[in-house]
This record gives structure tokens, sequence and C-alpha cells, in this order.
């Protein structure tokens, strides 16, 4: 299934089925408006959720919101495909020798269509595609090869980033990760039963229509199941945990090639939809 968050125009946030070019809401038959609150009885209502009928809208005449806005962790995990090592080694970023970890601040989450706005303190704003993973159910002490059972899906991730602040302002990656607005994510959960092989995607990321980011999921050094087994031995892991797994090669920092106000920026990943998102000024 695809879960999405929607509103219409001036209305409350809803909870949907995307089926097509269509969006079913499902909230009376959820019991809520909140996709983290549905997670952790998703499996065991899988077949009731897919199957419920409520007022169905056109995608084109809603408005997507992020599929999961209140998590209690979103992560994400630095250098983690070869090229992209590579290239951060360049732009001045050491390569760590284990699995390098951060924190986004859930205030930065916007959804999928949601404007990007650019600090007027930094002229080096960057973008980032990622493949999102949403934990499904409270675990720790994970191993590797039972990762995919405690893995509700998957969605689309930018991880923006301000580089000045994130190499040069602050010891950690957390402050630079963090502006609002800056972690766009979406379009919609599709669930893991839906990808036979989420280590098979293809991403691809455009700046004005400019292939910036191209490459495919199976180049992550840690896969997204070493990931899962690291995080989990250090503290729980909950429902709605948002895990951030890593950015090719392509990003802006090494050339210099950074966002600017009314860039459009599209990331896509296959079988997962694409997210759009404009910069605009800030204030």
């Amino acid at each position: 299934m695809k879960l999405a968050r929607f509103h219409l125009e001036g209305g409350p946030v809803r909870l949907g089925r995307v089926d097509g070019d269509q969006v079913v809401d499902i909230s009376d038959a959820a019991g809520t408006t909140s996709l983290r609150a549905l997670l952790p009885d998703l499996a065991a209502r899988a077949e009731h959720i897919a199957q419920a009928r409520g007022r169905t809208h056109q995608l084109a005449d809603v408005v997507l919101d992020a599929p999961v806005d209140d998590p209690q962790k979103y992560l994400g995990i630095g250098m983690n495909y070869r090229e992209h090592a590579e290239e951060a080694r360049q732009a001045g970023i050491p390569v760590p020798a284990h699995q390098l970890w951060f924190n986004k601040q859930v205030s930065c989450i916007a959804g999928p269509h949601a404007d990007i706005v650019k600090p007027d303190l930094s002229d080096q704003l960057d973008y980032e595609i990622e493949l999102g993973v949403v934990i499904g159910r409270r675990c720790k002490h994970v191993t590797a090869r039972d990762a995919r059972s405690v893995i509700a899906g998957y969605l689309v991730a930018n991880d923006v980033s301000v580089r000045d602040w994130l190499q040069k302002r602050s010891p950690t990656f957390t402050l630079g990760k963090s502006f609002d607005t800056h972690g766009p994510l979406g379009p919609w959960l599709t669930t893991d039963d839906e990808i036979a092989d989420p280590l098979a995607l293809r991403m691809t990321l455009t700046v004005n229509g400019e292939v910036r980011q191209d490459w495919p999921t199976s180049d992550m050094i840690h896969d997204i199941y070493e990931q899962i087994a690291y995080l989990s031995q250090v503290f729980t892991l909950m429902p709605g945990d948002v895990l951030a797994t890593g950015t090719p090669s392509g990003i802006g920092a090494p050339t210099g090639n950074f966002l600017r106000v009314g860039d459009v920026v599209r990331a896509e990943i296959q079988g997962l939809g694409a997210l759009e998102n404009r910069v605009v000024a800030e204030g």
C-alpha cells in the first residue's frame, strides 16, 4: 500500500490510501489521522486498510503532507555511498571508519511539495536525495538478518544541508542538517511488501531539470539492515522513526554548485514517487 497524509485547502489533515491517481480517505477506518499512530497495528490491519472505502479525491486536488510529521527520531547517516564518501573527503569532510550518524531535528520536516527556505545567513544550501526507511515497531538489539521485519516502509527524503553550518559552525552535523523546512519527506509511505528489494532502487535528483544525482541504492557502504542493527544496539527504535540512509555522489559541495532562490529540486526514487520543492527566500 501507499499511505499518505493530505489535506484540502484550508481543511484538516486526513489519512489516505493512494490508489493510482486518487487518494481514498481512510481516516475513519483507521481511527486516526496519524500514520505514526497506525504503524504498530498496520500489519494486523493491512487487509482492512487496503479495502477501506471513504471519500475519494484526485491527487491533483489535494495537498500532500509529510507522511510522518512527528517521529520521535529522525536520523541520518553520513558518507554511506562510495563515490559520495570520496567527494565528501575532497570537500574537507573526514571519511569515518564506522557508521556516522547525526540527528535531524524533527522540526525540519516538510511536505513533499513544500517550499525549501534558503536562510539569509548562508549561500551554501545543498541537496541530498536519500532512501528514507520508516520503522514499524518498537525494537532493540535487532540483527541485520531480522532487520527487514521491523521496517514499515519507505519514502523519499531530501536531506537538505547548510554546508557552512554543517562543516564550520558546529562540531556536530545537527545544526547544519536541521534548519526549518530542510527535511522534505514523501510523497507517501510505500509499505515494505510492495518493494521486492529496497537495495535495488534507482535514485535521481534534478535541479531545474538538470540531473545532479543518479545512483542505485545498491551502492551503500552499510546497507539498511546493517544500519538498523547498528543503531538498535544503542537505543530503542520506535514506530515512525525515520532513517535517512545516505546520499550518492553529485551533491553541490565539491563544485560549489549550491541551490539558489527559485530553483526547483525534484528527488525521485524508483517505485516510491517523487518530491518536488521550490527554493524560496527567507522572510
